[in-house]
């Protein structure tokens, strides 16, 4: 069957069906391929990174090696630097102090790791939205379709099985067409959703590393003390402030 007689013999919802479907399918494949070549880059960069945090022992060695990377790990680890420099308290002293510094550390770490899990989760709801409309879409245009058939032969002086089985056909193709639409859709939810839950195993081992090597950083209070690096300052904005990935 062709499917472009929809578009010919069909009214303005049926079509009306079928393109909102079609802008579905198209946007499900285009955020597909975006965070697919997002995610390849993603995790090239983040094996760098997370090597870069595992050979570091001092705060400064941190700052340095990180300077111009923007992929998460290196998001949390200038989080983590930069709750030690905004920490009003003192960074060594009595077990109080520590304790203060770390909440201090924990809570600017988290607030990075929400962030980069809110971007790294974009698009999801595009498929978890098209995966369950778009079935019930299709199988709207097929009752409008056969209900618009079956007006049709009430008027027609005499019933053929050609004359039904061609317009029931044409509507029945609304329901192929959202089950098209909407099983890629669910296909890419759960692969990516895997592939979020694996990626979010290892930002909470970059996140307990940063935390670990500033906590037992004996120069931690010297190397805050020093003038900040504005080479580094670039790098953490874009970090936080780029258009989320989807």
């Amino acid at each position: 069957m062709d499917v472009f007689l929809v578009f010919d013999h069909g009214d303005g919802v049926l079509v009306g069906v079928f393109i909102t479907l079609l802008i579905m399918s198209l946007a499900t494949w285009t955020v597909a391929a975006t965070k697919l070549f997002a995610l390849i880059q993603r995790r090239r960069a983040t094996r760098h990174s997370m090597a870069a945090i595992a050979h570091s022992d001092r705060a400064a060695e941190l700052e340095s090696r990180l300077t111009d990377r923007n992929d998460p790990p290196a998001a949390l680890a200038r989080a983590g630097l930069q709750a030690v420099r905004d920490h009003r308290g003192p960074l060594d002293g009595d077990a109080q102090a520590r304790q203060r510094l770390d909440d201090a550390l924990i809570r600017g770490i988290r607030q990075a790791l929400d962030r980069q899990e809110s971007r790294i989760q974009a698009g999801q709801l595009l498929f978890a939205t098209v995966g369950s409309l778009a079935p019930f879409v299709g199988l709207f245009g097929t009752v409008w379709g056969i209900y618009g058939a079956l007006i049709d032969l009430s008027s027609a002086e005499s019933v053929s099985m050609s004359l039904v089985a061609g317009p029931l056909g044409e509507a029945l193709v609304a329901t192929a067409a959202g089950l098209a639409a909407a099983i890629p859709a669910v296909l890419f939810f759960n692969l990516f959703n895997r592939s979020h839950r694996l990626y979010r195993q290892t930002l909470d081992a970059a996140a307990h590393d940063v935390h670990s090597l500033l906590m037992h950083d004996p120069s931690l209070a010297e190397w805050a003390r020093q003038p900040h690096r504005t080479a580094a300052q670039p790098a953490s904005i874009a970090s936080d402030s780029r258009p989320a990935e989807v």
